[in-house]
């Protein structure tokens, strides 16, 4: 069994997992009995492809402690129907659906796709506005587009946000910070040569950090290069009391209410459990 870094933690929340992928099919009750017995006693289970919500729903609705959000991941944004405001809203409905998204912006790998994307970003973003769950960012490549359509959005009607595994510049954290929105750690924060990201987290606010695995990717250090898991959310918690200089306890606390403030839904249902 994997282990977690050996001081003792409150609880920590992983905001973002893929728990539906195959790398997971085989072994899931394990894999978040492993996320509980390293603290990671909530996760959310996030689908980048509506024909997949009836899968994660289904893994939330069997596990105590998950909860799901959907969207249309902006490299897929060009394969899957248009996603409409109002099927957003109807999944919403169900009680242990958290958040909008992942969407955003890739022109990384899909720049060729950018109209495509922003079409339907700006759609996600209209159902983060209409039901009050926050929106789950996925950026890469594209920081000038990225704030330009958040920031338009948000003036028109606010509405949450978080920046989902936040690996971009300077000026796009500023943005988002800007507009009271959430920066998420992820593994990449604990590599070797992320300092520059590591600098981006220390100027932020401590209450507007969030942690993640984006399981299966993106596995920190000590498991950098294997399939990554929730329970690792905590060596990423380690490193984020590093930068921010404080205890692991006192990270993952802050982290943990920073997490509960924006997903409301989640705060309420775990405290009614």
């Amino acid at each position: 069994m994997t282990t977690a870094p050996h001081d003792p933690l409150p609880e920590i929340v992983d905001s973002h997992c893929h728990l539906d992928f195959p790398d997971f099919e085989q072994e899931l009750p394990d894999v978040i009995a492993r996320a509980r017995a390293a603290g990671v006693r909530r996760m959310v289970t996030i689908c980048t492809r509506l024909n997949n919500e009836p899968r994660v729903r289904a893994i939330a609705e069997a596990h105590d402690g998950v909860y799901y959000a959907a969207g249309i991941h902006p490299m897929s944004a060009h394969e899957e129907p248009r996603v409409t405001v109002d099927q957003l809203i109807a999944l919403s409905q169900h009680p242990k659906f958290v958040g909008i998204g992942e969407t955003g912006l890739d022109y990384h790998y899909t720049a060729e796709t950018a109209d495509i994307q922003k079409t339907s970003l700006r759609l996600h973003i209209t159902a983060a506005q209409e039901t009050g769950l926050p929106l789950i960012i996925h950026a890469r490549a594209a920081d000038d587009d990225m704030a330009a359509i958040l920031t338009e959005g948000y003036r028109a009607r606010p509405y949450g946000c978080v920046m989902h595994c936040f690996s971009s510049g300077p000026a796009l954290a500023s943005a988002a910070l800007d507009l009271g929105f959430y920066l998420s750690m992820s593994g990449i924060a604990t590599f070797p040569k992320s300092q520059a990201l590591r600098d981006i987290f220390a100027a932020a606010p401590l209450d507007r950090i969030l942690l993640e695995t984006d399981s299966p990717y993106l596995a920190p250090i000590p498991h950098r290069g294997k399939r990554n898991e929730p329970a690792y959310t905590a060596f990423t918690a380690k490193t984020g009391a590093q930068i921010f200089g404080l205890s692991e306890a006192a990270f993952a606390a802050a982290t943990t209410a920073n997490f509960d403030r924006l997903f409301t839904r989640a705060t309420a249902q775990a405290k009614a459990a």
